[in-house]
Parts: structure tokens; sequence; C-alpha cells
């Protein structure tokens, strides 16, 4: 099911995000995370929610839906190369991960006169097929990025590993919710350190317990796929 023309589908999953929102007793940022979805689906999403912020993972895919009208997040792990494509496009970068790449935003950025913001991606489960830096390193990392100027960390990004409702998972949460608040000390004009984008479709319950208020979901609230033919994957997990 792609969600085509099926509004009550789109309301009826959104409404149930809302309310898990609405229990946790604070503002949280919901992402549609939009990776093999068709442009006329984007639309209709954003006809039934336009609060909804929209993300991305391929600059490919971005490139081709891309509406001004909406707010764009790219959520995805960034080749250095493709900055330049986004860079007037999207409002926040999940993915920062390296000096390289900081390197290229901050050079990009430049050329078009603003200041990017930015999450440092934290790989919690140290996945050798996730990005982002090691829970130890990225205390330091956020402190060595006040030296790019057209660069603002907004705080910390993560995609934890798929482990179920399980003590594993939990353990996990709370050392990145640790962290985060650990990163509070280092708050400045860099550093704001007010967002923790954290928790997808199958387990932004648990994030939001441990005090995400930024969640990626994709499947809940698009159900399961029917990937157009048209989409070209990269391989990435759909969660």
């Amino acid at each position: 099911m792609n969600g085509l023309g099926r509004n009550m589908v789109y309301t009826e999953h959104i409404d149930e995000v809302r309310r898990a929102v609405a229990e946790c007793g604070r503002d949280v940022a919901v992402v549609a995370a939009v990776k093999m979805q068709t442009k006329q689906t984007v639309d209709e999403l954003m006809r039934v929610a336009p609060d909804l912020i929209l993300g991305e993972n391929r600059v490919q895919e971005l490139l081709a839906k891309y509406d001004p009208a909406y707010c764009w997040h790219f959520i995805g792990r960034l080749q250095t190369n493709k900055v330049k494509y986004i860079i007037d496009k999207v409002e926040l970068i999940h993915s920062l991960d390296r000096h390289e790449l900081a390197k290229e935003i901050e050079k990009q950025a430049a050329k078009h006169g603003k200041v990017q913001d930015c999450l440092v991606e934290v790989n919690m489960g140290s996945e050798i097929s996730k990005g982002g830096v090691a829970p130890e390193d990225a205390l330091g990392f956020i402190g060595e990025l006040a030296a790019y100027g057209h660069i603002r960390v907004r705080g910390m990004m993560s995609v934890l590993p798929n482990l179920g409702d399980t003590p594993e998972l939990r353990a996990l949460y709370a050392k990145l919710r640790g962290l985060f608040e650990a990163s509070q000390a280092l708050r400045g004009e860099s550093y704001t350190g007010d967002i923790l984008s954290a928790g997808m479709s199958g387990d932004y319950r648990i994030a939001l317990e441990y005090g995400s208020n930024m969640i990626r979901l994709g499947r809940v609230l698009f159900g399961e796929r029917i990937y157009p033919a048209s989409a070209v994957s990269d391989g990435g997990e759909q969660r």
C-alpha cells in the first residue's frame, strides 16, 4: 500500500502518531521519511498534514520531489560531492559526522550566504553499516565544529539498532539521552542543543520516553509500501 488516494489511511496513521506525541507532554517535530515515495504521494500527504516536515535520504530523490512550499530535511548519509545540490533546499541536515563533510557544508553554505543548521549523527549501536561518530567522540566533535562559521549544530541524531522493545535497546536510548544532556554544557552560538532526533517507525514510542523531540517516520505513516517501479533504491533500510 502506497497510500495514493487514501486520505483516511493517512489521517488514521497521523492521528495515531499525534496521540503518542501528546502523551509525552512536550513539543515533538514529526519528520515524514519519504524515501521511495512519489511526488504525488508527497503532495497528498502535505495536503492532509501540512505541518509535517519532509525528510529525504537520497539527494536524487529530493531534487525530483522538491517543492519550496514544504519544509525539507536531509536525513540520510550525505556524500560531500552532493552537498551543493541541497544546500539551498534543506532546513536541517541530520547526518553530519565527519570534518570532510563539515568543510563542504561550510563552503557551500558560505556561497549561499547562509548558516546551515545540522545535527551531529551518533552511531549508538557501533554498526559498521551506518554513519555517525562514536558516542565517546560526539562531544569533542561538536566542540570542534565551532570552527565553522556557516554551520550551526542544533543537536544530535541517531539511528538505533532494530532490536525491538528490549533492555538492550532501552540501554542505548538511556545512553543517548545522557549524551544529549551532557552536550548542554557546550551550548553557545555554534551549538544550540535543542534537538534530539531519534525514533523511527519501530521504536518511536520508546524514543519519546527517552527524550526525543524529533521522530522520523516512514512505514508507520505510509504503511507497507509497494515501491513505485520508477523509484531507485540505494539499498537502505526503510523503517
